[in-house]
């Protein structure tokens, strides 16, 4: 029988209940204490020029801390400018695409940036490895016509994680864009040129911003490009965006309780035990929902292929006697939010954030009110 009725007045016990109902992919669960150290530090910091020492130092602070966090190598560069990673992927496609970039597309996310530069005039048409959602990926591969590498790390739309590996023999530089993924799942540093991301996924903050963690080898195309007379925008100009971010500050001006946000989640997840402590926390979080799916007659993980899976954002399939979107509304009227799939998949599921802000407890809660929810929501 497909889409069983749901009582829209269904209400799950307490004692079931996760401590955070947050679950969202973006953006996701910001943690009070740092609202709360912003609203003690708002006389002296809100409201302040963003070329002072007071806004300077936490952007300071926190490009030190992204430098830790990812155990950057020896020349290695923090870059931060305004905008989000919708932005960057134009800035990229002036300031870091030479001639012809490669996109191995995989989703929505992935799609967006090889369609930027598939639209640039004064680029050469990429080249596209496309993936059906929610399929194993595949990777991307040398080309001597390719200067420039493109994938996604964790793939938002759809739950897809990818390597992040050089492809072998290639020339050009990597970029990877790790808007879920930064924070939450390893990475080594070798295998990236620009690891791009913003703050509302991970790192538990407001959108907005987007932050890259660049090589020398992408500083010195940065560089190359900005020498040419290729025409760019000014806030879209990466050269401007390297001499800003070298010191502490942003081209246009900076959205200041987002800078804070993002230095008070860096230094907690360093107290944390820093990128590794922070990824333990999204496996203990993914092995208890995937396993709990897995074992559901009536669940299913969209991803089918588990080395793929993603450890911060689940994407899991409802038999076709469930109406997922049903489900959806019975956890938000119970305070249990945002696990609502992405809207252009069209598919009967849910989608939820694991990110390490995320208590890997509540996800335990989250499957134990599930389980409410669907045991009332069948029907013979």
């Amino acid at each position: 029988m497909e889409n069983a009725p749901m009582s829209k007045k269904m209400v799950i016990p307490t004692d079931l209940l996760p401590l955070d109902g947050r679950f969202g992919s973006g953006p996701s669960k910001v943690q009070t204490q740092f609202v709360s150290k912003l609203a003690y530090a708002a006389p002296r910091f809100l409201g302040t020029s963003h070329r002072q020492p007071a806004v300077r130092s936490v952007v300071g602070k926190m490009r030190s801390g992204m430098r830790d966090l990812f155990a950057l190598p020896d020349g290695y560069e923090v870059l931060l400018g305004n905008g989000g990673s919708t932005s960057f992927w134009d800035a990229a496609s002036f300031g870091l695409v030479q001639n012809r970039a490669q996109h191995c597309v995989i989703g929505e996310f992935s799609s967006k940036f090889a369609t930027v530069n598939t639209a640039a005039p004064h680029l050469g048409q990429p080249e596209i490895i496309e993936t059906a959602p929610g399929q194993t990926p595949t990777p991307c591969r040398m080309n001597t016509d390719i200067d420039t590498y493109c994938f996604v790390h964790s793939e938002t739309s759809t739950g897809v994680t990818m390597n992040v590996e050089r492809p072998d023999g290639a020339d050009g530089i990597v970029l990877v864009d790790a808007t879920s993924a930064a924070g939450g799942l390893r990475v080594d540093p070798a295998q990236f040129d620009v690891y791009y991301f913003a703050p509302q996924k991970c790192f538990g903050g407001d959108g907005g911003l987007w932050i890259a963690l660049v090589s020398p080898d992408a500083v010195a195309r940065i560089e190359s490009l900005s020498q040419t007379d290729r025409w760019r925008p000014a806030s879209l100009d990466l050269g401007i965006a390297l001499e800003q971010s070298r010191l502490d500050q942003t081209y246009n001006t900076l959205a200041l309780a987002t800078v804070f946000l993002l230095a008070e989640q860096v230094e907690w997840m360093l107290d944390g035990g820093g990128l590794e402590g922070m990824a333990q926390r999204t496996d203990s979080s993914a092995t208890t929902l995937y396993g709990w799916a897995e074992k559901h007659p009536l669940v299913t993980p969209f991803v089918s292929d588990t080395r793929h899976r993603s450890n911060v954002t689940a994407t899991l399939d409802f038999d076709a006697s469930i109406d997922a979107a049903a489900v959806a509304k019975t956890l938000r009227s119970n305070g249990i939010i945002d696990t609502e799939p992405y809207r252009k998949l069209g598919r009967n599921q849910l989608r939820i954030a694991m990110f390490p802000n995320i208590d890997p407890s509540d996800i335990e809660r989250l499957t134990a009110c599930l389980d409410y929810v669907l045991e009332r929501s069948t029907t013979a």
